[in-house]
């Protein structure tokens, strides 16, 4: 099980449909990162929770509650918020210039404790308390992508500008923040499918959206300087409609129903269920079954028995 490090699952049919299916969405949010700043980008992510939730109420039969509504509209109108006050993309006219704003003391410096907080989680905290913190998993996950958008953003607008006409390849920077982004893509999928295995997905899925979303948008703050000549209240704006679409996901979560418990041990009862009659001082007593069929089984316990 991938909650205790196996990798199993990558022998699954069903899991890598899933994976294939994430793949085309992640190329779509990856186009998006080429034209608009992460801080638009990352926060409209929860409009996905939006129709996971509806999706599941039409194919999966998850009911979903009026407050599970509230939780959507929270996450439209949030999510409206951000586009209405979103900081305008800086024009970048090479990997060259990206390079520059990533080698900022600042960026380094962020960098550099994002990468030693996740070394202390993966080889001091999650072999002990991984098992039993929600944190620790998602946190790796959390801080690593940020890392990984900053990565993806600047091949994107290396793409772009090939595609124009302007060879990117050439520079080694641009396979630099490759190598970057496989390598940080490799350690999300890892922690993301050991907290999945581990922890409920309606705890994993916000509590991941809003690390990861807080850590993007500090980081695309720090290395694009995205709120430069922003007013005060444009900025006060978009995190207001931040915390609305936080509050949504809360919301529409919280209104989730629990999966059913798994069976861990021999004495589960199973289906068809055993009637017990148990004959005690005369008197006869028994215990129907729930689908009010006759039991195959019957057991008499006498009182003398355990005398």
């Amino acid at each position: 099980m991938a909650g205790v490090g196996g990798y199993g699952y990558l022998l699954e049919p069903l899991w890598w449909v899933g994976m294939v299916t994430m793949i085309v969405g992640e190329i779509s949010n990856f186009v998006a990162y080429i034209y608009a700043p992460a801080v638009l980008v990352t926060p409209l992510g929860a409009l996905s929770i939006i129709v996971s939730a509806v999706l599941a109420h039409f194919l999966l039969k998850e009911k979903l509650q009026k407050m599970g509504m509230l939780g959507c509209l929270l996450c439209i109108v949030g999510s409206t918020v951000i586009v209405l006050h979103a900081p305008e993309e800086q024009s970048i006219n090479s990997v060259e210039q990206i390079w520059e704003l990533a080698i900022q003391p600042a960026f380094l410096l962020y960098t550099a404790s994002v990468v030693a907080v996740a070394l202390v989680l993966i080889l001091y905290c999650a072999p002990r308390y991984g098992q039993t913190n929600i944190l620790i998993y998602i946190g790796i996950c959390s801080m690593i992508g940020s890392l990984t958008v900053m990565s993806i953003k600047a091949i994107g607008i290396a793409i772009e500008l090939t595609l124009e006409g302007i060879n990117q390849a050439k520079y080694f920077q641009t396979w630099v923040f490759a190598m970057v982004a496989i390598t940080c893509i490799i350690t999300q999928l890892n922690y993301l499918n050991m907290a999945l295995d581990t922890f409920n997905t309606a705890i994993v899925s916000p509590i991941y959206y809003a690390m990861f979303t807080s850590f993007t948008i500090l980081a695309s703050a720090i290395m694009f300087k995205d709120y430069s000549g922003q007013s005060a209240s444009s900025i006060a704006s978009e995190l207001c409609g931040f915390v609305t679409v936080l509050s949504g996901t809360a919301v529409l979560h919280s209104t989730r129903d629990p999966d059913p418990p798994f069976i861990t041990d021999l004495y589960t009862p199973l289906s068809p269920k055993v009637s017990w009659y148990i004959q005690g001082n005369g008197e006869l007593w028994k215990q129907k079954d729930e689908d009010g069929q006759t039991p195959n089984f019957v057991t008499v316990l006498r009182q003398d028995y355990f005398k």
